[in-house]
């Protein structure tokens, strides 16, 4: 699929890998729908990014605040092309720690978000692309993205919930795709490792200098551009599907 004149709706849009991909998306001639629960920054995306922009504050797991957000953007649109689903949380807490066990409404936040979530906006989405008339000779008529982590695989002591919750995007994507191949929609997840994110930007040498240690080549984060890129390669080879790709430099993170 390409990307001119087609619309995309990106969770986590207003900063990071989301705003990294609007910015690609946008350079390439798509229109995005930028969703995140920030409104201030969503606003400051938006007078940098354009007029090809539109947006609207809420929680990816608030069914009535994405689906006020899809029926802004077939508004403003006509419909949806391409959904990106890289909205998340974060939280450390060990099973049973000092305290005691981890709480359980911690554990449920973060799945909840982060993958409930993604599956609220994908489907949702899903919804609306499937009366899309077809953009490709094959009958492609949406590609979903949707952001795990390489904790899915390697989640590190203290990261049960997120590694749960993002091993369970890498578990439905394959299910997913097949779920809506007879409606020419692709499903993809891009795994990635430890990346250039306002998170990360900020903090000292001594969390940043360990991490890219343990990359192989090239030894330094990852750049959102190259999130971007990928994520619009993605879009643009048809022949992707159901699979999952590690953004990761090679890293394998250890247990601490």
């Amino acid at each position: 699929m390409e990307l001119q004149n087609k619309s995309a709706f990106i969770t986590g849009g207003a900063s990071g890998l989301g705003l990294a991909t609007a910015r690609n998306f946008i350079a390439a001639g798509a229109r995005v729908m930028l969703f995140d629960l920030n409104a201030e920054m969503l606003q400051a995306a938006a007078v940098e990014l354009g007029d090809k922009v539109i947006f609207h504050a809420g929680d990816v797991s608030d069914e009535q605040a994405v689906a006020a957000a899809l029926e802004l953007t077939k508004q403003q649109f006509g419909t949806v092309h391409i959904n990106v689903n890289s909205a998340g949380i974060g939280g450390a807490a060990r099973t049973v720690g000092k305290n005691g066990p981890m709480p359980l409404q911690k554990f449920e936040h973060i799945v909840r978000v982060n993958l409930i979530g993604t599956f609220n906006v994908l489907r949702l989405c899903a919804e609306v692309m499937q009366d899309n008339e077809p953009v490709t000779q094959d009958g492609e008529r949406g590609v979903i993205v949707n952001v795990a982590s390489i904790a899915a695989f390697d989640g590190q002591t203290g990261q049960a919930a997120y590694a749960a919750s993002k091993g369970g995007i890498v578990a439905m994507t394959l299910p997913i795709a097949r779920d809506l191949a007879r409606q020419g929609i692709r499903v993809m997840t891009v795994a990635p490792g430890v990346f250039e994110t306002p998170l990360l930007a900020s903090a000292p040498d001594e969390v940043r200098d360990p991490l890219i240690a343990i990359t192989q080549f090239p030894k330094r984060l990852g750049k959102p551009e190259e999130f971007a890129e990928q994520v619009t390669h993605i879009v643009t080879c048809s022949y992707l599907n159901g699979e999952t790709i590690r953004l990761d430099s090679g890293i394998r993170m250890p247990a601490l």
